[in-house]
């Protein structure tokens, strides 16, 4: 750590300086990519664009994935039920989210999704994924 620093200025620095920003006009803050990373629906939607050819899905395709990878909360749902209750977050509530924060671009009127982060989001997805096993 640099001597001239203030405690604790040099984490921020630090992500920033090593983080891939893909042609973001600037740096995201740390809070804003930890809310984003920080629901299951949102995690197995990058996780989904990541292993995906190009990183990018149909957003029918997506929603397919992230339904079957998040837990269904209510066993009594039927599978269509859930299905449609992911398909609803995440178009209303998950997508937005991410394509605010600069991690995806959700194209509505073509239906493609596409994962637009950097190594950063990468990073902290790998870094969960083993704790998400343990859910």
């Amino acid at each position: 750590m640099d001597e001239s620093q203030e405690p604790g200025s040099r984490t921020i620095q630090s992500i920033n300086e090593v983080a891939d920003f893909s042609g973001r006009e600037r740096p995201l803050s740390p809070d804003t990519i930890l809310s984003a990373v920080a629901n299951e629906h949102r995690r197995a939607t990058l996780n989904a664009l990541d292993n995906a050819s190009e990183k990018t899905l149909a957003y029918d395709a997506l929603v397919d994935r992230v339904a079957n990878r998040v837990r269904n909360e209510d066993a009594n749902l039927e599978s269509d039920e859930h299905q449609q209750r992911v398909r609803i977050a995440l178009h209303h509530t998950h997508l937005p989210k991410l394509e605010e924060a600069r991690i995806i671009d959700y194209e509505a009127e073509t239906g493609h999704v596409r994962f637009i982060g950097g190594e950063l989001e990468q990073d902290l997805l790998t870094l969960v994924e083993p704790y998400e096993a343990c859910d």
